[in-house]
């Protein structure tokens, strides 16, 4: 999904919760006050204010910028649902190894990484001004860093009590159904609200193409699974915009709450597929990306596998975000922008279906 934000810290990316969820656009109906005296017991602060950050895609997060008395800066995420150890311990583990484009979250006067506020969980660390690849298009230092830094995640030695919550790949067919059940439904059925018809009516135009995606991942994951390749702990969203570019001009890698053992290619799908914010053809994507990543191996029916359930997963999303529910507001159009945008010239579909290796574009 490409989209442009205002000035951001952190650009989230859907995460596929239970309800309920809430946009990530507005307010949430939260008191600053108790936020901050949360805050403020928790962590042993003096927090003078909190801002709320219209930004980033995960329906079941909010942001703020919480300003202390001192005048430190901290980047504060409320989150519905459990914490699982590894989404803190994780990148908390690789900032102590010395991994500094890793911003780590900051422990509770009682230790832990993350603290109760129901029915969300804090999660607090340091703000670090910046704007997301999607806002600012990587250079080409940028992508050879970017390269670098992926590499050295995909190569730490990250330990096994760190990481037993974290889930492998199994190559389910869960999105493919998902879709074939929406578009189903959007032929029978009537929306009133005018941005679920404006889907219904899109979706319904795109349904060979949308089925083509659908049987092409199927046989693919036909041809994998008998013999898949060595798994790796994986970002499994790393795309331009869960990159933050700083204005010291640093970047680093953000929201690490999709992490997933899976064949490297559920990383290196992003570079290239039509997820890189602009500024770089995906051919010069991938030719400075490598030049940091180093020289691997790569299995290219994996890396069309990818390509294609990534946007069926988009697809299922904004369905169910669109279609299930009348909430949302303004973020209803958005979502509904950035699905349309996979189907674009030169979009994430195209590249998809170029990338395949038994398949001509489309």
């Amino acid at each position: 999904m490409i989209g442009t934000i205002s000035r951001t810290v952190h650009f989230f990316s859907p995460k596929r919760i239970a309800e309920p969820k809430i946009s990530m656009l507005e307010k949430p109906d939260l008191k600053d006050e108790k936020i901050i005296a949360r805050l403020n017991h928790q962590y042993g602060l003096m927090v003078r204010t909190i801002e709320f950050l219209p930004i980033g895609a995960d329906f079941n997060t909010v942001v703020y910028r919480a300003v202390a008395n001192d005048g430190k800066c901290y980047f504060l995420k409320l989150r519905l649902g459990e914490i699982p150890t590894s989404l803190t311990a994780v990148p908390k583990f690789l900032s102590d190894l010395g991994i500094r484009q890793v911003i780590p979250p900051l422990a509770t006067r009682a230790g832990q990484l993350w603290a109760e506020f129901y029915p969300y969980k804090m999660i607090l660390s340091p703000f670090i001004e910046g704007h997301s690849g999607f806002e600012q298009p990587l250079s080409d230092h940028d992508w050879v860093e970017f390269g670098r830094l992926l590499r050295k995640f995909h190569s730490a030695d990250i330990p096994q009590r760190l990481t037993r919550d974290v889930p492998r790949e199994s190559f389910s067919g869960r999105w493919r159904e998902s879709v074939k059940m929406f578009l189903a439904r959007l032929q029978k059925e009537d929306y009133p609200e005018p941005i679920a018809a404006q889907m219904a009516a899109y979706l319904n135009s795109k349904r060979d193409e949308i089925y083509n995606l659908i049987e092409r991942s199927e046989q693919l994951s036909r041809i994998i699974q008998p013999s898949p390749p060595e798994f790796i702990l994986c970002h499994a969203d790393i795309h331009v915009g869960n990159l933050l570019i700083a204005d010291t001009g640093e970047i680093y890698i953000v929201d690490w709450d999709t992490l997933m053992f899976a064949p490297k290619e559920r990383d290196l799908m992003f570079v290239g597929g039509g997820l890189g914010g602009g500024g770089h053809t995906p051919e010069e994507e991938i030719k400075l990306f490598y030049q940091g990543y180093g020289e691997t191996n790569i299995d290219s029916n994996l890396l069309a596998y990818y390509r294609y359930e990534r946007i069926l997963e988009d697809i299922a999303v904004y369905c169910e975000k669109i279609i299930l529910s009348k909430a949302g507001g303004e973020d209803r159009q958005q979502s509904f922008e950035f699905l349309k945008s996979n189907f674009l010239p030169n979009g994430t579909i195209e590249l998809a279906t170029r990338s395949d290796p038994s398949l001509k574009p489309l």
